[in-house]
């Protein structure tokens, strides 16, 4: 399983817009993706209500993980998306 620990780069963490922006982006990849709070348990990545649930605040740990072909490219752009605090997916890590 692939798998990529990152800080969240939005000051208000993974809450209203930066949960939507993540959400999309995460569909967007195409690849089956988990994100979980460091030592939680993970939930679906396209889920906004997942991801809302998960109470991520900025600067906190998240896991990413996937198990999917195509998980380390999708893991890398979903990574960058979140510790940059970035509005869209990038194109290229």
């Amino acid at each position: 399983m692939a798998e990529r620990r990152v800080n969240v780069g939005w000051a208000e963490g993974l809450h209203a817009r930066p949960a939507s922006i993540f959400v999309r982006a995460a569909t967007a990849t195409g690849v089956p993706v988990t994100i979980a709070k460091a030592g939680g348990n993970p939930v679906n990545a396209a889920s906004m209500l997942a991801v809302l649930g998960l109470g991520a605040q900025g600067g906190e740990e998240i896991v990413l993980a996937s198990d999917a072909e195509g998980a380390d490219a999708a893991l890398d752009r979903l990574a960058k998306l979140v510790s940059e605090g970035l509005e869209e997916l990038p194109e290229t890590v």
